[in-house]
């Protein structure tokens, strides 16, 4: 397998790269939020009508999925990740790692009802904080606005402590 990691000084280069690209030429902040939501309500026509998505508080502030800037730069950020994955040689379908078959057991469906609850908590923070964390921590920091560093401040510290309350101290990498 190839090198399955990244240079993070790179990486960092770059999400400054296009941080300032994304600034200039979309004038718009990265993040992907607004791009989710929308998706959200697309899925939530067929089952609401496209008249009760519209009067849904949650889908008020987005339209339904245009090809904009956010649902372009969700599409990207999803085909660069698998782009990614493929290059280095580090792309397999699988329902759970090892850290987590090793912590919680090998259930399936236990694993995709976690991630899915997991997902929608975090969908729903960020949408309650009006930004995710790209928004807020990347786009947030590099314009020096106190929300941005408060922001990853914050979403480090809780990370920290999920981690170490779901796993303790035996894992290291």
């Amino acid at each position: 397998m190839k090198n399955p990691r990244w240079n993070p000084y790179l990486v960092g280069a770059l999400i400054g790269l296009l941080s300032v690209l994304t600034f200039s030429l979309a004038n718009k902040p990265l993040g992907m939020s607004t791009g989710l939501a929308q998706a959200a309500g697309a899925c939530a026509v067929p089952f609401l009508g496209a008249d009760g998505v519209a009067r849904n508080t949650y889908w008020a502030k987005t339209a339904i999925p245009a090809w904009d800037y956010s649902t372009l730069f969700l599409v990207g950020t999803m085909l660069g990740a698998l782009l990614s994955a493929l290059l280095c040689g580090g792309f397999k379908l699988t329902t759970a790692s090892a850290v987590w078959t090793e912590s919680f057991g090998p259930s399936q469906p236990r694993r995709l009802i976690a991630a899915f609850l997991g997902g929608v908590i975090i969908l729903y923070g960020a949408r309650l904080a009006d930004g995710c964390t790209s928004g807020h921590g990347i786009s947030g920091c590099l314009q020096l606005a106190v929300s941005g560093w408060l922001f990853f401040i914050v979403m480090f510290a809780a990370g920290i402590l999920t981690a170490k309350l779901l796993y303790g101290r035996t894992h290291q990498g």
